[in-house]
């Protein structure tokens, strides 16, 4: 029975995965395509808010293109050289993409000081009808992946499409007020606003990525309160140490422990009672526990 549920819901999570590479791949042909010409729009019409645009929808497609990929590889599973599998190579991407946005968003601060200071001359008319085809384009793809799951990949990703979003509002907006008042300033006001908007949504896909690649400890993975949990619920534990938390992906928290059994205590039944604790209190389905009846035999006991 147990291994039925087991296979049932490996291959609803192998369908849902092939799903959201079918929703990833899909919306980087749409992202990738519309770039050119958005890229084209700018240049003709000299709007750093179209230009601004397409550079985001080209970090956009990139972007796109390595969470098609971390999707791929997080399905294959373990080998010889790489035991905990590839599920770390959608927080690589999602570093990546933050790391990118980042830079693109400082680049398009420094450009738009230059143009404040020194107009440039943009055309309305056609900036506007780029701007509403590249809205169009970012909201069919922030829906497709918006379906796509709601791993730190897929948000990493989506950053970048809501980013576009705001951009091509930005763009829309900046084009009606040019075709309005002929007041030039505007676009690269604009293109400011949405490189600091941005640039909050990346510092934060991109901390959280470094965080796990860092081996950082998961949220509410506490290791003193892990211990102190389990010396309170496990019969026979008399002590917990070398607690080290850590996660594999955005939703992976995996650990390892040791535990001091009592001399009458049953190593057997103490795992089995720990690794039920872990799973259920703290989400943790993977963990290694160490069982002693004497002394640690590793130094720097209780780190």
């Amino acid at each position: 029975m147990s291994a039925h549920s087991h296979d049932h819901s490996h291959h609803d999570h192998h369908h849902h995965s092939e799903a959201s590479e079918r929703r990833v791949a899909l919306a980087m042909w749409l992202t990738g395509s519309f770039m050119l010409v958005e890229a084209f729009g700018g240049w003709w019409s000299g709007s750093l808010a179209l230009i601004a645009d397409a550079g985001h929808m080209l970090t956009d497609t990139g972007a796109l293109a390595l969470a098609w990929l971390a999707v791929r590889f997080a399905r294959r599973p373990a080998d010889g050289a790489r035991s905990f599998g590839y599920h770390r190579a959608e927080i690589l991407a999602a570093f990546l993409n933050g790391a990118a946005m980042i830079a693109l968003s400082v680049w398009i601060i420094f450009e738009a000081a230059i143009r404040v200071v020194e107009p440039v001359d943009v055309m309305g008319a056609p900036m506007l009808i780029v701007a509403i085809g590249g809205l169009a384009v970012n909201i069919v793809s922030f829906l497709l992946l918006h379906g796509a799951g709601d791993s730190l990949n897929m948000r990493g990703a989506a950053v970048h499409v809501l980013g576009d979003m705001l951009g091509s509002v930005a763009a829309v907006l900046a084009a009606i007020l040019i075709l309005q008042s002929g007041w030039m300033p505007i676009d690269p006001i604009l293109s400011v606003l949405v490189a600091l908007l941005i640039l909050r949504s990346a510092w934060n896909v991109t901390r959280d990525a470094a965080h796990i690649l860092m081996e950082g400890t998961p949220a509410g993975l506490d290791p003193a309160t892990i211990a102190s949990d389990l010396i309170a619920h496990v019969k026979d534990l008399e002590d917990v140490h070398h607690v080290h938390a850590w996660s594999l992906g955005s939703s992976r928290p995996v650990a390892t422990l040791h535990a001091k059994i009592a001399d009458c205590g049953d190593a057997d039944t103490a795992i089995a009672a720990i690794k039920s604790r872990l799973g259920s209190q703290f989400g943790i389905a993977h963990a290694t526990v160490q069982i002693e009846q004497g002394k640690c035999p590793d130094k720097d006991h209780g780190h």
